[in-house]
Parts: C-alpha cells; structure tokens; sequence
C-alpha cells in the first residue's frame, strides 16, 4: 500500500516535470519551420570575417564594428531558413568564417556564434555552431546584404 502510493506520487511529479519542460519549449521556438529562437539575443557588438582563399587557405581576420554594418548583418542572420540538427558536409571549403558578438550587459561575457559560409550564384549556405541553427540557407536579396555588410 506504501509502496503504491509513492508510485502514484513519483507518477504525478514525472508529468508535472515533462508538462512543464514542454512548455518551457513552446515559448522559446516559434511554430515556423524552425526559424530562429524567440529568446533575445542581447545587442550584435562586433563581427569579426575570415576570408578563405582560393587554396583554401584562412587569411587575415578582418573585425567589423560599424553599427549599420552590424545592423545589415544582424536583418541577414534573421532570414536565414534553419535546419536544427542537420549535420551537413560541404564539397569545399567555405568562403568565409563570420564570427558574430553579442552583449547582453557589462556584467556577463560576450557570447560568440560562428557562422562557415558558402556564398553560391544566388543563394548562401550557412553552418552554425548554434545548436538551435545548424545548417540554414539565406534567399538571393539577403545574401547580397550579407555579402555587401561582410565586404571590407
């Protein structure tokens, strides 16, 4: 009888705790094809660019502090069309490693998303190192805006 109530007990909090962690999920992803998370994430300080050559080769990293260039930047990223959870292998190397900063206030550290970058005729593809990202693709329009933002 004991026994039987603290089953019934354990029951009840094990779907009180799956009730609530699915709830917790409901309000950080929207219901649109898995785009971008809802939760803030704080204001873009810097983007720093790593070009890749034609050997495929890294070159210097370029920062970019502009704030209309972080804004041109930051409208791109919100477009891109997320895949969460797809691992992704390229042909060849990417053409560029953005790396994007974001503050949220003095008091806590920089968090930093690194973006790999293939720039195609039209469109861009893009890996993250985001695990609510992954692997994503941005339209024609937003990828000259990336391309023009990104340029030095």
């Amino acid at each position: 009888m004991k026994i039987r109530k603290i089953a019934v007990i354990a029951s009840f909090l094990a779907i009180g705790i799956l009730f609530a962690a699915s709830s917790e999920k409901d309000k950080k992803f929207p219901n649109n094809n898995n785009q971008e998370m809802v939760e803030e994430e704080g204001e873009l300080t810097r983007a720093e660019v790593q070009e890749v050559n034609e050997e495929e080769n890294p070159v210097d990293v370029v920062t970019i502090t502009d704030p209309s260039k972080l804004n041109k930047i930051k409208k791109s990223f919100q477009n891109v069309k997320w895949e969460p959870n797809v691992q992704a292998e390229m042909a060849r190397e990417q053409d560029v490693i953005v790396t994007l900063f974001y503050s949220t206030d003095k008091n806590t550290p920089e968090r930093r998303y690194e973006y790999r970058i293939w720039f195609e005729v039209k469109t861009a593809t893009i890996i993250s190192n985001k695990e609510s990202e992954g692997f994503g693709s941005l339209d024609w329009e937003n990828t000259q805006n990336l391309k023009n933002a990104l340029a030095n």
